[in-house]
């Protein structure tokens, strides 16, 4: 493993859904791979923008799919808010929830008092995603925002995936306080760097390598932080987004999923590669050569990136499927 990616970094943060796995099921490799981090002595945290669940929750999804964790290696968005709330308000303010009971135990957990209507007393809104967050939840938290409540939103992903299919998410939620407010909330979770900063110190790591599916949050979030970013096609990105990707949302390497950290790092960086030859003529992309189709994004990216052009001539699109 001593050319391997995973070996040259000092600890691996991985996102969950749509990276580690789709909701009830795991992505294939996903257990052997970070056994495979572990076994060579590099540390693992999972940070996670859902804030539904508490890490002991997490961690009894983790380990039902065969996945080791500890409840030390996991980061929720919904502590990153708790985060800032405590940073801004005195012991036992009271704190209108919008969001699971887990949400409001990581509140109660930080001397703060949850409630969930509004009052003379609310000093803040927190809000995280909660399949059961109704218009009477908003309403009470519009009321309170209106009013000045300092507000926390644990993330703003605008979908989450699904066995399904791609569902609304807290941002979908958040979008709608914002224009019953024309107020801007301050936001904990990816692509904010708190959780990827915090999860790296937890972990002693200096240079800590970030693997996720989605730019707006996952790489963005790497990116704001400093932090080099494994991109995985196991999830939301498409090979569309990543050759348009802007400069805050591009990743260092590019797989089909997080397996690709046993490979050698120079077979996953975005960047010219062997075998393609990428010219941008009359500003389309076009790709001459032949090999692997991965080798062949990695390397429109890369002269996407430098150029900006990002259409893609006919040839190319066929041939990147």
């Amino acid at each position: 493993m001593s050319d391997a990616l995973l070996a040259a970094y000092d600890a691996v943060l991985f996102d969950l859904d749509g990276t580690v796995y789709h909701g009830s099921r795991v992505i294939p490799g996903a257990p052997e791979t970070v056994r495979a981090v572990r076994e060579h002595g590099t540390p693992v945290r999972y940070v996670t923008n859902n804030a539904s669940k508490a890490p002991g929750e997490v961690v009894a999804h983790l380990t039902g799919l065969g996945m080791p964790a500890g409840t030390d290696e996991v980061h929720t968005s919904a502590q990153a808010g708790v985060v800032l709330l405590k940073d801004r308000l005195e012991p036992g303010a009271e704190v209108l929830v919008v969001g699971t009971e887990s949400l409001a135990a990581e509140v109660a957990g930080a001397g703060l008092k949850p409630v969930r209507e509004n009052g003379d007393d609310v000093q803040a809104v927190v809000q995280g995603h909660s399949p059961d967050n109704t218009w009477a939840a908003l309403a009470e938290a519009c009321l309170a925002i209106r009013a000045g409540a300092l507000w926390v939103a644990c993330n703003v992903d605008a979908t989450r995936p699904s066995a399904r299919g791609l569902l609304p998410g807290n941002g979908s939620m958040v979008a709608a306080l914002r224009t019953a407010t024309d107020v801007e909330p301050l936001v904990a979770g990816k692509p904010q760097p708190l959780l990827f900063e915090t999860a790296a110190r937890s972990a002693g790591a200096e240079r800590p390598l970030v693997v996720g599916d989605r730019l707006d949050t996952d790489i963005a979030g790497a990116v704001a932080a400093g932090i080099d970013s494994l991109v995985v096609l196991s999830g939301v990105a498409t090979p569309r987004q990543l050759i348009e990707a802007v400069p805050a949302e591009r990743g260092t390497y590019l797989a089909k999923d997080l397996t690709a950290l046993t490979e050698p790092p120079e077979d996953l960086k975005i960047g010219p590669r062997p075998g393609w030859s990428v010219t941008t003529r009359d500003g389309v992309l076009e790709a001459t050569g032949d090999g692997d189709d991965l080798d062949l994004l990695r390397a429109l990216c890369h002269v996407a990136w430098e150029t900006g052009v990002t259409e893609l001539g006919e040839d190319t699109k066929a041939r990147l499927g």
